[in-house]
């Protein structure tokens, strides 16, 4: 059975016309769709779609986006004349609206890329995305998690169709007395679920690591009717990438494979059980600057754990390398970065801190290695998704493992803000 459905619709943006821009110019084409679905187990939806959102790089290829977006523009949808790009890695999410309790939020996304030709030198192309993005609170109990995404320009008539592809996640085993989430945008909505919802008992909470749900992955691309094979061939392609990288993601943030939500469970590999790694945490804490990081660090195991991971400052781990990157933390510095505790590792130290912060950390750095901890004054930081985030106070520490030797180090910063 073929994994990527490929359809064609030969009238879909042909319909409206504005000789003055280029766009929906005649000519023979249309858009082709590349549609797969698999089963996931054990995967929040809502941690999925989160990050999905936060964490393009992890899956995306900035080509792709750059030829849906310039294929609309123009009447050419040529891949012989498909610029090669690079994509910086770097998103800038820009809110435009939103419900009362954030249950759908409407964005538009800046992609920051450069062309890598040399008669054009280093040129800015960025891509903008406008994103529907529904269900990312991992309370919410709708029937319908997504990420919606299409290519918009500033030159765009106000007719202009979006073409738009994404992510859709509904959940298998919840049945809510709610209304269904709304279809904003009709994203393979040909999907049929059937009747295996079931009533959850209880307070309504679930068994997480027995969550059953389907991802309908749907992505769209214009084509010119002598490139219609050759299109297809790579909208194939690039959604089975898609596939692969989702299915990475999904054995990573599920509860039965990553750290906190199962204690025990290792988080990368070559690192300590998380129980083991909080407990090294607290105990360097206390060796070092006398007091408790959290009360009751008496306790072991899982107990300890969550009071870890509930604390009211943001605690975040780093390798004790040249180039430190994170590796770990608590609640309240995943939500400060962020991110999720998978992604930390995307995150390296130095690029967190603004250059007035990098001063004073590389002043204090003498002393964090001499006595084994340090105090930095307030400053800034910046998120993982590019917000400055204030904090009144914050404090390094070595931490110490069974051995005596320095595992990682540890970071808490006191009383953050974003501003």
């Amino acid at each position: 059975m073929e994994d990527v459905i490929i359809a064609c619709n030969s009238k879909k943006i042909r319909s409206s016309s504005n000789p003055a821009t280029g766009f929906g110019a005649p000519g023979p084409g249309g858009i082709i769709c590349a549609k797969a679905s698999m089963l996931l187990q054990s995967v929040p939806p809502a941690v999925l779609v989160r990050f999905l959102r936060e964490h393009r790089s992890e899956w995306a290829d900035y080509n792709f986006d750059a030829y849906s977006a310039s294929a609309l523009k123009t009447s050419p949808c040529s891949l012989p004349g498909l610029r090669p790009m690079r994509f910086s890695g770097s998103q800038i999410i820009m809110p435009l609206a939103h419900t009362v309790e954030n249950e759908e939020i409407l964005e538009v996304v800046r992609l920051e890329g450069q062309t890598l030709t040399h008669d054009e030198g280093l040129l800015s192309r960025d891509i903008h995305l406008l994103q529907l993005c529904t269900g990312m609170d991992e309370k919410s109990m709708g029937s319908c998690f997504q990420l919606v995404f299409a290519p918009i320009d500033e030159l765009f008539p106000d007719d202009a169709p979006l073409v738009s592809s994404g992510f859709r996640v509904i959940p298998l085993d919840i049945k809510t007395d709610g209304p269904p989430s709304g279809r904003t945008l009709d994203l393979a909505s040909s999907l049929e679920v059937g009747a295996t919802t079931q009533q959850v008992a209880g307070n309504g909470s679930q068994d997480v690591c027995n969550l059953r749900s389907v991802l309908t992955i749907a992505f769209q691309f214009p084509y010119e009717t002598h490139l219609q094979d050759t299109v297809a061939a790579m909208a194939r392609q690039y959604v089975r990438s898609i596939v692969s990288a989702v299915q990475r993601v999904s054995m990573a943030i599920s509860p039965s494979h990553s750290g906190l939500n199962t204690a025990g469970q290792k988080l990368i590999s070559g690192s300590p059980e998380a129980a083991t790694l909080v407990r090294w945490i607290c105990q360097s804490y206390r060796y070092h600057l006398g007091v408790d990081l959290v009360s009751h660090s008496d306790q072991a195991g899982e107990s300890l754990l969550r009071m870890f991971w509930d604390h009211q400052d943001a605690v975040l781990c780093c390798s004790f390398k040249e180039k430190p990157v994170f590796t770990f933390g608590n609640q309240m510095g995943v939500d400060m970065l962020e991110t999720t505790l998978v992604a930390l590792q995307d995150l390296t130290l130095d690029k967190i801190f603004d250059e007035p912060g990098r001063k004073a950390l590389h002043a204090e750095v003498p002393k964090l290695m001499e006595q084994g901890y340090a105090y930095l004054p307030a400053g800034v930081c910046l998120s993982g998704m590019g917000r400055h985030v204030s904090y009144e106070q914050a404090v390094a520490w070595k931490v110490l493992g069974e051995d005596g030797n320095v595992h990682c180090l540890a970071f808490c910063f006191v009383n953050w803000s974003f501003i």
